[in-house]
């Protein structure tokens, strides 16, 4: 007997019955899968590298084959939709290796003792895929909301000088043309479009190494780790929907997770230096006599406040867990009296996934030595990515609802996989714990197949839902998760 699973907002839909929006595995061999009031004939999806189906920090064979929109293309088929193809890479590793920074995907290898993800070398040189094409899936990796409208994204001559993005040259219709622009000219009846986390995510991945760009509306002007102006972000958005929808297509929105609910900023605690015995609390703090004594003479000159006083004085403590020490640039730069910028974590900040190599107490990391700025994304920084998805959000959320889209509240959706209890599928439960959770691939930024999966359900039930349309969700738990050696 055929089982297809199905959200119960599909079923009702066909039963006229109320049920609660839950996974759950019917038989379903007398319910006909239909389209209803949308067209999947010409299925294109755009976005970064969450729509491409990168993971492990690299685009490979098979993370494209698991790509949210991929499974999505095989669901839609079922109700009338066409062909689906993918800008394959060349092989199952990933990366380019003639162009420095594009190493090959991560792996799981026992390091010291312990499994650690490896680096593996890029597995070819850029290649160029144009022939193949149209392609259907134009998720471009590192890919920012300005980007999918930037005329020449996809000329191999702009790499050098940072103006085109590698994994659109390999795909890009010809050297000025634009991804939207791409989209568009296939005449899709129903896309997808998912970006914008590239516009924060960049900023917050670097430690906060860049600038917030609110109020500057000139994107040619941003650095490759600022954050980007909302208003640009809502006006370039509203235009690629408008351009999609200009002949009757439909499509699904999505809009942007938080953050602080992915294992890049969650794995490493935010104290995270504990078991320091009597002798070394001693050390310590003997070797910060001298800083803490500077910041009272700041004081005492009126260079800083009591409150900033007491946030930077570094004191270490035994039998408890210690904030790292840090270099924090929003502190006053107290430099003329030879004072650095440091204080001590709190619960407030994010030290990033990255900084697991360096956080060595009996090497100094964060302690005796301060941790660089790029492994930690402070409170302050933290706000400031926050209020500028908030704002996107809210942009998405209203664009959606004025051209009547579907809309996937991602958000949400990686806020509840970040609790404990996590989400469960099939009697298997699926968390962001870093590597043991099931949905976050190794870079702890992107999704595992099995974490696409939940997102691609989470895109079938909206759909359902806007177009009456009774698209079967797919089986997470036959997607792939994290591979152990």
């Amino acid at each position: 007997m055929k089982r297809i699973l199905i959200s119960t907002i599909a079923v009702s839909a066909l039963l006229f019955n109320v049920s609660c929006d839950t996974d759950f595995d019917q038989d379903v061999n007398d319910i006909v899968v239909t389209s209803g009031e949308a067209n999947f004939s010409k299925y294109v999806a755009l976005g970064n590298s969450l729509t491409s189906g990168y993971r492990d920090n690299a685009l490979y064979i098979d993370g494209q084959n698991e790509s949210y929109p991929n499974m999505l293309a095989m669901q839609m088929k079922m109700a009338g939709g066409g062909e689906f193809k993918q800008p394959m890479m060349p092989n199952n590793t990933g990366g380019f290796s003639d162009l420095p920074g594009f190493g090959g995907k991560y792996v799981l290898q026992v390091v010291n003792g312990a499994l650690s993800p490896v680096p593996t070398a890029p597995g070819a040189a850029l290649d160029n895929v144009k022939a193949g094409g149209p392609y259907q899936n134009m998720g471009v990796p590192g890919a920012k909301s300005f980007h999918l409208g930037a005329a020449g994204y996809g000329n191999q001559a702009g790499l050098a000088a940072g103006k085109a993005n590698p994994y659109y040259v390999r795909f890009a219709s010809s050297g000025t043309s634009s991804v939207i622009q791409d989209a568009v000219a296939q005449a899709p009846t129903f896309f997808s479009l998912w970006i914008g986390n590239n516009d924060v995510l960049s900023y917050s991945t670097s430690g906060g190494v860049g600038v917030d760009q609110t109020g500057n509306l000139d994107p040619s002007t941003y650095g490759a780790n600022d954050i980007t102006d909302p208003n640009v972000f809502a006006s370039v958005i509203n235009s690629y929907v408008t351009a999609l929808t200009a002949n009757g297509a439909k499509g699904v929105m999505a809009n942007i997770p938080n953050v602080t609910s992915i294992p890049y900023f969650t794995r490493v605690p935010a104290m995270p230096i504990a078991g320091l015995t009597d002798s070394q609390v001693a050390q310590l703090n003997a070797g910060y006599a001298q800083y803490n004594g500077g910041l009272g003479q700041a004081k005492t000159l009126g260079l800083i406040n009591d409150a900033e006083y007491q946030q930077r004085l570094i004191k270490f403590t035994a039998g408890v867990a210690n904030g790292a020490v840090i270099q924090d640039k929003d502190l006053t730069n107290l430099g003329a009296l030879g004072i650095p910028s440091y204080r001590q974590t709190t619960s407030k900040d994010l030290i990033l996934l990255t900084a697991s190599a360096v956080l060595n107490p009996t090497v100094g990391g964060g302690t005796s030595a301060p941790l660089e700025d790029k492994y930690v994304l402070t409170e302050k920084e933290t706000a400031r990515v926050t209020t500028a998805t908030t704002a996107y959000n809210a942009a998405l959320k209203s664009i959606a609802t004025a051209k009547g889209l579907a809309f996937v509240d991602a958000n949400a959706k990686m806020i509840e996989l970040s609790k404990g209890s996590g989400i469960q599928f099939d009697g298997v439960k699926y968390t962001a714990t870093f590597v043991t959770g099931g949905t976050f691939s190794l870079d702890g930024v992107h999704l595992t197949g099995r974490g696409y999966a939940l997102i691609a359900n989470e895109f079938i039930k909206a759909i359902n839902t806007t177009y009456k349309s009774t698209l079967p969700m797919v089986n997470v738990n036959s997607y792939s998760g994290v591979k152990f050696p």
